[in-house]
C-alpha cells in the first residue's frame, strides 16, 4: 500500500479575496512533499481561468493518520496567502444494525 506524504489544496477567489472555493485539481495526492512541490505550478497553471486568483498549497500528511484525516480547515487572509491544514474532527458515528425500520408512517 503506498502511504501519502503530501496533498495538494487548491482554491479560487475572487479578485477582492473576498469570495474563495475549492478548486479540484487532477491529481492530489503524492508520496513526497517534493513531488506535491514539483506539481503545483502546473496544476494551478491548468486551472487559471476557473476564478480570478488562485491558490495553492502542499499540505503534509501525517502517515499515522493518513486514514483518519476527514477535513481541511482553510482560510484566505487578507494578504492572499492560504492558511489550510489536514484535521481529524474526532467525531464518532455509531449505528445500531439490529433495529428494524418502519417504511410507512400510519396515522388513526
Amino acid at each position: 500500500m503506498e502511504h501519502i506524504a503530501a496533498l495538494l489544496f487548491v482554491v479560487g477567489c475572487s479578485s477582492t479575496m473576498a469570495d474563495c472555493r475549492e478548486l479540484e485539481v487532477p491529481v492530489s495526492v503524492f508520496e513526497t512533499a517534493q513531488a506535491c512541490v514539483a506539481e503545483r505550478p502546473f496544476a494551478l497553471g491548468a486551472l487559471q481561468g476557473q476564478a480570478p486568483r488562485i491558490i495553492g498549497k502542499c499540505l503534509a500528511v501525517d502517515p499515522a493518520l493518513e486514514d483518519d484525516y476527514d477535513r481541511i480547515v482553510w482560510n484566505v487572509r487578507p494578504d492572499g496567502t492560504l492558511a489550510a491544514s489536514l484535521e481529524v474532527s474526532g467525531m464518532l458515528v455509531a449505528s445500531n444494525g439490529g433495529r428494524s425500520e418502519k417504511d410507512y408512517v400510519r396515522q388513526q
